[in-house]
């Protein structure tokens, strides 16, 4: 059974950066349909960041996000990234990365995703 685990995760200054990787174990992605990066903040509900769509390439954002971060897998497709720029406050949550064989009903769609990772922190503040 394919685990997830995400990294890269930690505190950063307001206009820093980080990357975000998730790798999977137990598997492989390289067939998966979806992969997706979702946050949730303290005392609010999980929120889709980016995603990707391997059946037509397509990528999808949030508006918040948009211009910012940039998701992307790596050529085996086995790890699955987010560029994170230009990081705000507002951008601090637990992060996770999710993947699905299926393409179901689109990639932003968190319950389309069947395999999801622990998660990685990701603290914004001066």
């Amino acid at each position: 059974q394919v685990q997830l685990m995400e990294s890269g995760g930690g505190l950063v200054q307001p206009g820093g950066s980080l990357r975000l990787s998730c790798a999977a174990s137990g598997g492989t992605l390289g067939h998966y349909a979806i992969f997706g990066w979702f946050r949730q903040a303290p005392g609010k509900e999980r929120e889709a960041v980016s995603c990707i769509d391997r059946t037509d390439g397509s990528t999808l954002y949030a508006d918040s996000v948009r211009g910012r971060f940039t998701i992307s897998r790596d050529n085996a497709g086995n790890t699955v990234y987010l560029q994170m720029s230009s990081l705000k406050p507002e951008d601090t949550a637990i992060y996770y990365c999710a993947a699905d064989p299926l393409e179901g009903y689109g990639c932003i769609l968190d319950f389309e995703y069947g395999y999801w990772g622990q998660g990685t922190q990701v603290t914004v503040s001066a």
